[in-house]
């Protein structure tokens, strides 16, 4: 039910509780039947049995259930494996990025670039941008 169905079903219920005390008495005699008959109809509930340590909660419930960590490790389980991968990704490519400046650094070191590459400005904007990545 959305919000508008149990708006209309409130305002329904108001207006019949307000027109409730004006009924006939015969009326009301027959809703009292009725009512008497579906109470008798009406199947009765099974006691409910709970354990004194599931009330109380905390490790009492924890140990007395056999399989309730079991349902905690089901989600605990996959959220620590997530978290896990999320910094193994991290770690990678932080080491990948490290290994391409020291690539960058080692190519400049060893004199293996051109002198004109060391006067070209454009170089030296690709130099700054590597290394502030």
């Amino acid at each position: 039910m959305n919000t508008d169905d149990l708006n209309f079903a409130y305002k329904v219920r108001h207006a019949l509780n307000e027109q409730l005390d004006h009924l006939p008495a015969s009326t009301s005699e027959r809703l009292a039947a009725a009512r008497r008959a579906a109470m008798s109809r009406k199947k009765a509930h099974a006691p409910l049995q709970v354990r004194q340590g599931a009330l109380a909660g905390g490790a009492g419930a924890f140990f007395s259930q056999p399989f309730s960590w079991l349902g905690r490790m089901s989600v605990a389980l996959p959220l620590l494996v997530l978290a896990a991968g999320l910094v193994g990704i991290y770690q990678f490519e932080q080491e990948q990025h490290i290994a391409e400046l020291a690539e960058l650094d080692a190519a400049v070191l060893s004199d293996e670039l051109p002198l004109s590459a060391y006067l070209d400005h454009g170089f030296n904007a690709y130099l700054t941008t590597k290394r502030e990545q």
